[in-house]
Formats: structure tokens, C-alpha cells, sequence
């Protein structure tokens, strides 16, 4: 590391992947740490393949099993499935939900590309978020049982099929789903045979209450920063897919706070004092899954995801996570696929270089990693994958 010409700190960018590997738990999985503890680091794990992110949190750990991460989930409830950021589906640790309900209802309002007419006003979204907050206070319910008391609470008007969905229509109140999820009326309950259900989030957390906004989107930023540092107010705001203008706003109202260094030259904020980093590149192969944090939220997608990986790797608009990626050292190196049939887990990996018989060991003991998280026999094959991505 070296000061630059102006002061700042400036940074190659295998520093900055090294210390996000650490940061991440990929640099040696940890010994006894609780999955709540791993999602906390993570800033969430994304869940819209809840598979997916049960091994987001097993590959981060020396011991968990898939068992153990289902239990903290359903049975202990330190783990909260529920929307988070980009209004998407995570796994968030529970003793966090007041911070992320204070901090993600602080956002500005998005109206998905709904037109004037279809939206649902303020007044109406508050309206349903109350009712589903109070029709799940004690239960859990299928997403027909739950549109059932949300229109018999609120009116027709909830019930109009205007929201276009995969197969059909879906009634306006469900635009407000996501909203009372960010704000804590809401979050999944396990699932009643194929059908998944909902509850309230308080059934869990008696005392729930979400934090004030400052306090809130001050955690937030800090612990995005923490995971996903250096990084610039542009890709804080596309991690939660929130207006440029309102994130670089923040960052200026918590300046004081934080500390500019230089990646390749380009400006970024840490944490204020917390500007430590590896003084060398930890050594590591990870097979990420779909949608694992480490590849959603890292930035600059060029320089994570370098030559291939740009083609083979991300969605010709850029977006991250609907591949399962072959990690090399803090950058995207290939990609994988995985099949079980009873206790038979073959796995695939695409790698874009040849790799090292070093690299190929890890590489071995990854896939036996996965195997014992899943208790399954897993079978590697170094091939081409020809799976598409994940929608």
C-alpha cells in the first residue's frame, strides 16, 4: 500500500479482493461460526434459490451442514427469510431486521414500471401493509389465504387483476408485498407441502420495532462498506437498486464518517479507520452459488469478472449471480453446475484457464465440501457447461 499524491490511500485491486475475501469468509471457512454470524458479514445472503443460499452460508463455514442452516432458519429463527435488499428475497440475521426495516423503508419509493393507473397510492399501500401485518399477527398463510383477507379487509379495489405476472394477472394489493416485507409486517414461513407461506415477523421477535431512518441507513452503509469496500455511492446504489442521486447524497451527509482511497487511480469510501488490508493475496477456490453475495455486490464487475467471465458469467446487461461461478482467488474463473440424483451429487466445472495442480487440490476439496454440507456423494467432471443462466 502507498499514500497517493493527494493524500488518499491508494490500492491495487488484488488488495481490495483479498481483504473482500476475508471479509466474505473465503479465505479459510470458519471454525464454529453460526450461520446468523455469517449472514451479518455478508449483509444478507440472497435467497430467491433458497438451496442457493443455504451453501452461501456452508461454503463460508469449516463444519455447518445444510441441516443446521434449515434449523436457525425454521426451528431457532435466527435467520429471517424475507425481502431485502433490491427488494429481493434474503436470508437476514434476525437480531438485524429493525436495522434493515428502519433503513430499507428509508428509500425512495419505486413503482417497478407500473403505470399511473395500476399503482397503488401511498395511502392505499399503508392501508394493505396493516392489514397483512394483522391478518398474519398469529399464523401462517399460502399467498391465495393471504390475498383472501387482504380484499376482505380493504375493499375490491385490492383485488383487481392488474399486476402482469409469469402466468396471468396478479391482484393490486401484491405490489405492495415487497413493502411490507422491507418494513417488517411481513416474512416467509416455511413452506406447507409445495406452497409457500407468510407470517409475521414479530411471532419471532416479540419486541420488533424498526430503528430510526439516520441510525438505520448509517448501519446500513457501514456494513455495506465493511463486506463490499472500497466502493463508490454508484455501486452502493445499484446493491440496492436505489436512485444514484439519493445514495450519493448519503455519503456526503455521513462524510465525516468515511475516508476516500484510490482503486487503479479511481476514487472509493471505506469506513473511516477502517482502512487495513492483506498485505498478500490469500490463496483460495470457491465454488460460489447461484446469486452468492461475494458476486452480486462486488464492483467493478471488469475487474471481478475479467475476459471471459464477462461473456460466460454475467447476463448481457451486466447482471451478476444467475451462474454459479468458479472463484480463483477473489476473481470469477469459470463456471459450474451441479445435479443430485438420491445421494449422487455430480458436479461440473468450466474453468477458463487451466489450473494449477495446486488450484485443482483446492478444487477437490471444495467438491468434497459441498458433499458433506448436502450429505450426498458428489462426482467432479472438468468440462463445458451448457446450463443457461438462472432467471
Amino acid at each position: 500500500m502507498m499514500q497517493s499524491t493527494t493524500g488518499e490511500l491508494s490500492l491495487s485491486w488484488s488488495q481490495v479482493a483479498a481483504r473482500r475475501l476475508v471479509r466474505h469468509g473465503l479465505d479459510t471457512p470458519a471454525q464454529g461460526a453460526r450461520p446468523a454470524e455469517i449472514v451479518r458479514a455478508l449483509c444478507g445472503a440472497h435467497a430467491q434459490v433458497v438451496s442457493a443460499a443455504f451453501w452461501s452460508i456452508g461454503l463460508r463455514s469449516a463444519s455447518l451442514t445444510s441441516t443446521a442452516v434449515k434449523d436457525a432458519l425454521w426451528s431457532e429463527h435466527s435467520l429471517i427469510k424475507t425481502f431485502g435488499p433490491r427488494g429481493t428475497v434474503h436470508l437476514l440475521a434476525a437480531q438485524d431486521l429493525p436495522l434493515w426495516a428502519g433503513a430499507l423503508s428509508a428509500l425512495p419509493p419505486s413503482h417497478n414500471g407500473q403505470s399511473q393507473e395500476v399503482r397503488l397510492t401511498p395511502e392505499q399501500t399503508d392501508e394493505v401493509v396493516k392489514v397483512i401485518a394483522a391478518a398474519l399477527s398469529d399464523t401462517e398463510l399460502t399467498i391465495d389465504e393471504l390475498s383472501e383477507a387482504v380484499i376482505a379487509a380493504t375493499g375490491s379495489w385490492a383485488g383487481e387483476l392488474v399486476m402482469p405476472a409469469f402466468n396471468g394477472m396478479w391482484p393490486r394489493w401484491r405490489m405492495a408485498l415487497a413493502q411490507a416485507g422491507i418494513c417488517g409486517a411481513l416474512c416467509f414461513g416455511p413452506n406447507r407441502g409445495s406452497k409457500v407461506t407468510y407470517t409475521n415477523p414479530r411471532r419471532f421477535l416479540p419486541e420488533f420495532a424498526p430503528v430510526e431512518e439516520r441510525r438505520a441507513l448509517t448501519w446500513l452503509l457501514k456494513s455495506y462498506l465493511s463486506a463490499y469496500g472500497p466502493a463508490t455511492p454508484q455501486h452502493f446504489a445499484q446493491w440496492l437498486n436505489a436512485p444514484r442521486s439519493w445514495a450519493k447524497e448519503l455519503f456526503n451527509a455521513l462524510s465525516a464518517e468515511l475516508e476516500p482511497v484510490k482503486v487503479n487511480g479511481s476514487l472509493a469510501w471505506v469506513v473511516a479507520g477502517d482502512s487495513t488490508f492483506p498485505s498478500s493475496l490469500p490463496q483460495s477456490v470457491r465454488l460460489l452459488p447461484y446469486f452468492d453475495a461475494y458476486a452480486v455486490g462486488g464492483q467493478p464487475r471488469e475487474l471481478l469478472f475479467p475476459g471471459r467471465a464477462t461473456q460466460r458469467a454475467l447476463t448481457p446487461s451486466g447482471q451478476a449471480g444467475n451462474y454459479q461461478v468458479l472463484l480463483v482467488d477473489g476473481i470469477v474463473a469459470g463456471v459450474w453446475h451441479q445435479r443430485r440424483s438420491g445421494r449422487r451429487l455430480d458436479i461440473t466445472v468450466e474453468a477458463f484457464e487451466q489450473l494449477s495442480a495446486t488450484q485443482r487440490r483446492e478444487l477437490d476439496e471444495q467438491v468434497e465440501r459441498i458433499g458433506a454440507f448436502l450429505n450426498a456423494q458428489p462426482c467432479l467432471t472438468l468440462g463445458p457447461v451448457n446450463v443457461g443462466a438462472h432467471a
